[in-house]
Formats: C-alpha cells, structure tokens, sequence
C-alpha cells in the first residue's frame, strides 16, 4: 500500500480490518464523509461510507444474506462511528479467478 492509499480517516481502517474476516477477491471502501457534512448523521464525527466486496462467501445467496454477512461484523459499530454504508456485493464470477 503507497502512502497516496494509506486512508485518512481511522473508521476507514477499522472497517478494512472488520471485513478482512470475508476474505474478499475484491474490497473496495470509499469515504464519503465529506459529501454529508452538515448532515445529522456527520455530528460527531460519524462517518459515510461506499463498499464494494466480491467474496466466495457471497456465492448461492441472496442480496439482502450477502449485506446481513457484512453488517454482522459491523454491527457495534453501526450508528457510531460509522453512520452509514453503502454496499455493492456480489460473488466472483465463475470465469474469474
């Protein structure tokens, strides 16, 4: 990871470290604080993120079973200090590797 990857915001981090646990083919987290500032749900230093996770784990389930993995391992830290998160899951595809 070059130092232009090395997130800024320390709920970044924690959610690479929470996710590391679906060992994904694919993790991608986006900070969108800065686009909800003002908004209730920034007060305090709650953050917004965007997630993209391609992950085995996903394969033979549903959409809403995919998100349920995910923010059961987030779950402590839903409302605070991750205010909101956007998910895009999926399973690999069978051509990839």
């Amino acid at each position: 990871m070059s130092a232009s990857q090395i997130p800024t915001n320390p709920h970044q981090l924690l959610l690479q470290e929470r996710l590391a646990a679906l060992n994904a083919i694919e993790l991608t987290i986006q900070d969108e604080s800065h686009l909800h500032a003002g908004h209730a749900g920034n007060q305090g230093g709650a953050s917004h993120f965007r997630a993209t996770i391609v992950a085995d784990c996903f394969s033979n389930r549903p959409m809403v079973a995919q998100h349920r993995l995910v923010y059961d391992l987030l779950r402590d830290l839903i409302p605070y200090p991750i205010h909101a998160l956007a998910l895009t899951t999926r399973a690999p595809s069978k051509g990839n590797p």
